[in-house]
């Protein structure tokens, strides 16, 4: 196959992927499977449930596979980047543009009403994860313990949020204890870095920040916002609460992964280098562990270490995305942003409707509000 055809291909759902991993795996099963024939599709289910074992954004690392399986490590490398830099361009433009002091009233208000909207996506993320990672917990003592693992990553979430990392790989490793023994060598070897971050400025910690959400973390894309969040806003003053409600609500809104919310961090940090280099270093990871690890995925899929790490890090997750809707909803400043919330709660929870409508719906109210006269920042 040539590799322009996975350019143009990969390129194609890198900017008609609005509305996340739902929407990327959708794409990337009608082409490979049901248009082109290139992969069975048993073959891509085994790729999805191999990709969603590994930390970091599932729905690209599958791109990444999916092209790999085609042409190898130079066809991996292009449909990734193919895939990913569409909507980094745009979400790296659109934070220039709302970042920036002189933007005009109108997109502070769309920006204000967009990401008054998010606490109630990241609730709708977190509930549709809960039934397949229960089908875990086959027993009393196991479904104690995925209790006790949720509320764990929901505290931690709500309030020790660069923290989580270890609560995950604690959760994970106490199930694998528990049902293999003692591993011969434990995940802890994270420690000593973690503890190595308030040292950290510049450059650095924005690297950290892209690195914690690229190579660490695990269930999709809102568990980076409690992984963010503390460094962005209250450790390194990057951004104020109401900039990262905008940042995340940019993530929702744009084509392709929603990990890219990462590169307005970074740009907030940094400008466009800072926002070049959180996309770097958070997307690296997983081009990483499809090529040096792509050939073991189906023996990554049998492991029982590994499925026990899920079993006991997934409700870690599952807490960790519904308690970043604590600080997330803690940052609306305005009345009229917390009746955008409410509505947003009943279009995405009771009507069970799509994100995107809703964050647009919140957008045209925040453009609304800016209208009449109600204040936007």
């Amino acid at each position: 196959m040539p590799l322009t055809t996975i350019a143009r291909e990969w390129g194609r759902i890198g900017c008609l992927g609005f509305g996340g991993p739902p929407t990327h795996i959708a794409l990337l099963r009608r082409l490979c499977v049901r248009d082109r024939q290139w992969i069975t599709a048993s073959e891509f289910e085994d790729a999805i449930a191999a990709t969603n074992l590994l930390p970091g954004p599932a729905s690209t690392q599958l791109a990444i596979y999916t092209a790999w399986r085609l042409r190898g490590t130079a066809g991996a490398i292009l449909g990734g980047v193919c895939f990913i830099v569409p909507g980094l361009v745009l979400i790296l433009a659109l934070a220039a543009f709302f970042l920036a002091g002189g933007a005009p009233r109108w997109a502070h208000g769309a920006a204000a009403g967009a990401g008054a909207a998010v606490a109630a996506v990241a609730v709708q993320a977190g509930l549709g994860l809960v039934p397949a990672s229960r089908q875990r917990a086959t027993t009393p003592a196991a479904r104690l313990r995925w209790l006790g693992c949720a509320v764990a990553g929901g505290a931690a979430a709500a309030t020790i949020g660069p923290w989580l990392v270890l609560v995950l790989l604690a959760a994970g490793v106490l199930e694998v204890v528990v049902r293999t023994g003692i591993p011969r060598r434990p995940g802890v070897p994270a420690v000593p870095v973690v503890l190595a971050v308030p040292t950290i400025g510049g450059s650095a910690a924005v690297a950290w920040v892209a690195v914690k959400v690229g190579a660490l973390s695990y269930g999709g894309g809102f568990v980076i916002i409690p992984l963010m969040q503390s460094d962005a806003v209250a450790r390194h003053h990057w951004m104020t609460g109401g900039q990262f409600l905008d940042a995340v609500a940019l993530g929702q809104i744009t084509p392709g992964p929603v990990v890219q919310t990462v590169a307005v961090v970074g740009y907030a940090a940094g400008g466009l280098a800072g926002g070049l280099l959180a996309a770097v270093v958070a997307f690296t990871p997983s081009f990483v562990f499809v090529l040096a690890g792509g050939k073991y995925f189906d023996r990554l899929r049998a492991d029982t270490r590994i499925q026990a790490f899920l079993s006991g890090a997934g409700p870690a997750v599952i807490g960790a995305i519904l308690g970043s809707a604590i600080p997330l909803a803690l940052a609306l400043q305005q009345v009229w942003q917390v009746v955008v919330l409410a509505a947003a709660a009943g279009w995405l929870l009771v009507a069970r409707r799509g994100v995107v409508s809703a964050l647009l719906a919140a957008a045209a109210l925040g453009v609304a509000a800016a209208a009449v006269g109600l204040p936007v920042g």
